[in-house]
Formats: structure tokens, sequence, C-alpha cells
């Protein structure tokens, strides 16, 4: 049996919502409420153990933490609900401006759909957003 490596994803949040401090002080928290079609197809494709990309919309426009994926149920496709695990916070977040000067996201869709909430990326634009 293959074990598939971990798929990191970004989810973006607005901060007056619910920040990454949010997250840290709750330890976990429900990830629902996603209505675009393309991030709701992202979440369910989300498995146990994801790793995950906080990122903070609005004035800050930032990759702020990182999170993991506890559980993803997808028994309503319209509506999955990922329960997510607080992690660090990132020691030098990363600002929209950055990100897009960056040739690791000049196909991705974190560049190309900015309104797409919950986007899937590649292990080298994970680190690079992590700072490894």
């Amino acid at each position: 049996m293959q074990v598939l490596a971990p798929m990191p994803y970004l989810l973006k949040t607005e901060a007056d919502h619910y920040s990454f401090a949010n997250l840290e002080h709750d330890r976990e928290t429900l990830w629902d409420g996603v209505t675009n079609a393309a991030a709701v197809k992202n979440l369910r494709e989300m498995k146990p153990g994801d790793k995950l990309i906080v990122y903070h919309t609005g004035n800050e426009r930032r990759a702020v933490g990182t999170a993991s994926v506890v559980n993803v149920d997808a028994s309503n496709p319209r509506e999955p609900q990922v329960r997510i695990r607080s992690g660090k916070a990132i020691s030098q977040p990363r600002t929209l401006a950055e990100i897009k000067e960056s040739a690791l996201f000049e196909n991705s869709s974190l560049v190309r759909q900015g309104r797409l909430s919950v986007v899937p990326l590649t292990d080298a634009q994970y680190k690079w957003l992590v700072g490894e």
C-alpha cells in the first residue's frame, strides 16, 4: 500500500474575522463556510496530515502561520468540513507582493485566481512560504 505524502494548501482568512492568533488560541477549529466551487473541491481533496499555510487577506495580505488537517468530513460534498490544528507562526511572513515576485508562483492559482480561498501549493511553494 502506497502512502501519499502530505499535500500542502493555503487557507485565506480575514484577520478581523478569524486570525491565525485565534487559531493558536483555539488550537483546533472547523474550517467551513467556503462556497466557491474550486475552493470547495480543494477542501474535499484534503487528507488528515496535509500541511496548511494560513494567509491573512484584507490589509495584511501575507502568509502568517502553519496548520495541519486533523480530519475531513466530506459527507456533504457541497459543504465539506475540515478540522484543522494550529502549527507555528511564520517567523518572516511573506507578503502578497513577495509571492507575486517569486517565479515559484507564476502559474499558481494563488496569483492567477486572487479570490480563491483554498489554494493547493507545491512542496517548494510551501517551503518558500515558511522560510525553509
